[in-house]
């Protein structure tokens, strides 16, 4: 498993990741909305003067087989960013296998490398696969609101 940072050439597969990622959160009923992202948004949001987010790609032999797009937030009381998981996805026949810990253990190390106080996200709490996983990495829901769970990892 390796994971590696998108390029502006990787446009296609972020939107195809995103369109995936929102058919799995249609299905468990955390999505009922319309996708208004476009390759176009994609391109000029991620990869134009100023980044808005990042995209890193889990690939194992087979290609890209899972995604996790994040930002950073600044906290003006703590004088120190953090890093905001917007998605986490891995393709459902390749997970278990590792893509998903290989992500989130780079982004704990793009999370040390810039001195983030922590990680958050929220997920779904009807995804029981995904807290479980997120529980066993050490993350610690915080708040729910709902169906969703507001979670925290200090790597």
């Amino acid at each position: 498993m390796r994971v590696r940072i998108a390029t502006p050439d990787d446009v296609s597969l972020i939107f195809s990741f995103i369109q995936k990622k929102s058919e799995f959160d249609r299905n468990i009923g955390a999505f009922s909305g319309i996708l208004q992202v476009s390759k176009d948004k994609i391109r000029k949001t991620l990869f134009g003067k100023i980044p808005f987010a990042y995209v890193l790609f889990a690939e194992s032999s087979e290609g890209e087989i899972g995604f996790a797009l994040y930002g950073f937030r600044y906290s003006s009381f703590a004088g120190q960013p953090s890093i905001w998981l917007d998605d986490l996805y891995v393709d459902e026949a390749m997970r278990s296998q590792g893509a998903g810990t290989a992500l989130m253990a780079a982004l704990a190390q793009i999370a040390q490398d810039n001195e983030c106080t922590h990680l958050a996200w929220t997920a779904d709490g009807r995804n029981t696969r995904g807290l479980s996983f997120y529980h066993r990495l050490g993350a610690k829901i915080i708040e729910h609101r709902g169906t969703r769970c507001f979670l925290t990892w200090i790597p």
